[in-house]
């Protein structure tokens, strides 16, 4: 009888050691402390996430175009590093034209101050940002203490010289048209000195701190294409270009303030077409002289070429999975 006790409770114990142990034993398949479920214990591995692009912006890199002119040449600046890059020949020259416009805004309205200009020369300062209107630019030109008499000394005027030493830049210089010298529009200008010059536009130097916000927004509003309804004798619309060329991702980000320049020129036979673009991260210039029988639209589609090439990442690049090791039970 008492064997028989014996025996069962044995029986007893072994089954209860049995109920133990497998918790015990699942326990620590799962996790060190036996809590598991799926919560990351010290045997599991969370899936990796994708890491997301960053915001496309323009940033340096190669660009190819079959160009068919005199000049072609761009510079970009990023606006977070001050670093520049561009063509091999971003430090050379060609005139400004209408470009220079969104500076002979900024100097007239940077010498006010605090005061408000007349609501005719404010006028004025929007049609010659907006509209490209020439006489609307004479008129701010001369508020600003500009003059078309020939500086001596090979000097550029008083505007010019402003930009030349309020913006920093090193390649700009008075125009070399005989009789026309003191004229804005020939004003000589690089890439690499534009893309300064819209930095200096945005930054606040160019316009001071009243007026910085209504140049750029002016800039953002620029309007008309380069169709022939569209150019007047004495304006022209101006929004093409780079603008053109930038995606959606890039132009939802915020306003994009642009400024081109665009005349046939008879002296040499040649459309002399610049572009100037800039937001909160980069400014890029892109500046051109080829034959008049190409047209305008020839100048704008490869001005909007360069900066569809900058783009950065390109439209369609792959997201980037982390690579972690895997986990071992």
């Amino acid at each position: 009888m008492r064997s028989r006790v014996i025996m069962v409770f044995a029986v007893v114990a072994v089954l209860l050691g049995g109920v133990l142990l497998v918790p015990a034993a699942y326990a620590r398949l799962a996790g060190d402390d036996g809590i598991g479920g799926g919560g990351g214990g010290a045997g599991s591995v969370a899936a990796p996430s994708p890491t997301p692009p960053p915001p496309p912006t323009l940033a340096a890199g190669p660009v190819s175009v079959t160009f068919k002119g005199e000049f072609f040449s761009w510079a970009l600046l990023d606006r977070q590093t001050g670093k520049i890059s561009g063509s091999s020949n971003m430090t050379s020259t060609s005139s400004t034209e209408s470009m220079i416009k969104a500076w002979i805004v900024s100097d007239y309205l940077r010498q006010l101050g605090d005061k408000e200009p007349s609501a005719g020369l404010k006028k004025s300062a929007s049609a010659a940002i907006r509209d490209s209107n020439d006489d609307a630019a004479n008129a701010v030109y001369k508020a600003a203490g500009g003059s078309y008499a020939v500086p001596a000394g090979g000097q550029p005027g008083p505007v010019i010289k402003r930009a030349i030493s309020i913006c920093g830049l090193t390649d700009t210089k008075r125009g070399n048209v005989p009789k026309y010298e003191g004229f804005w529009s020939f004003t000589r200008m690089s890439p690499r000195d534009a893309v300064r010059l819209g930095d200096c536009i945005a930054d606040g130097k160019a316009a001071g701190p009243k007026w910085t916000k209504w140049v750029l927004s002016e800039m953002s509003k620029v309007q008309g294409t380069t169709a022939a309804k569209d150019q007047k004798t004495k304006s022209g619309g101006g929004r093409w270009g780079i603008i053109n060329g930038l995606p959606k991702s890039i132009t939802a980000q915020g306003p994009v303030s642009i400024k081109n320049g665009w005349t046939e020129l008879y002296y040499d036979g040649n459309w002399h077409v610049n572009c100037l673009a800039v937001n909160g991260k980069w400014s890029l210039a892109v500046m051109l002289r080829y034959p008049i029988k190409s047209g305008l639209d020839y100048g704008a589609q490869v001005c909007a070429s360069v900066a569809t090439q900058l783009v950065t990442p390109q439209p369609g690049a792959a997201l980037k999975v982390p690579q972690q090791p895997v986990g071992k039970l």
